[in-house]
């Protein structure tokens, strides 16, 4: 359990300090296209999709993504966005509790998932606006592509 407790305090930490001042369309473009160059050097394929208030900014499905990934990214964005946490942590916190997010009885797992992958588009001083999900690798993977195309943006 001290693994999980680890775990979720480094998540909490990512979400904090992963923290825009404004993100436009262009940021958008450019952390998508940084996932999908990281990617192809990993010789993988992911679906990534990056929305700000509701809108699309961003969606790209690689060569060798599948169809369930874009499912995949909508049920870890309803996650995100009920909870205002990574879709990761809010499966890890389940866990950390001896239990998982699929036996949650009031969330459909038709249309929740708590697997890593979704990340909370977060500006400083208003909050939640948006997301920026990968699928198609672990959920690990998944979650630390996008915590290092968000860091590498606010690195810019």
């Amino acid at each position: 359990m001290d693994h999980y407790a680890d775990l979720l305090q480094t998540l909490a930490q990512q979400e904090e300090s992963l923290q825009f001042e404004r993100f436009d369309n262009d940021a958008a473009l450019a952390v998508g296209l940084w996932i999908v160059e990281e990617v192809r050097k990993r010789g993988k394929a992911v679906t990534v999709n990056i929305t700000r208030n509701g809108q699309v900014l961003f969606h790209h499905a690689m060569t060798g993504a599948t169809a369930d990934q874009a499912d995949w990214i909508r049920r870890k964005n309803n996650t995100v966005q009920r909870f205002c946490r990574s879709s990761y942590y809010m499966g890890i916190s389940y866990k950390s509790r001896g239990s998982t997010f699929e036996d949650v009885k009031y969330l459909d797992d038709i249309e929740y998932a708590g697997h890593g992958g979704a990340f909370p588009l977060l500006i400083r001083g208003v909050g939640l606006v948006g997301t920026v999900t990968v699928s198609g690798l672990a959920q690990a993977d998944d979650h630390a592509l996008v915590v290092a195309a968000l860091q590498a943006q606010l690195d810019k």
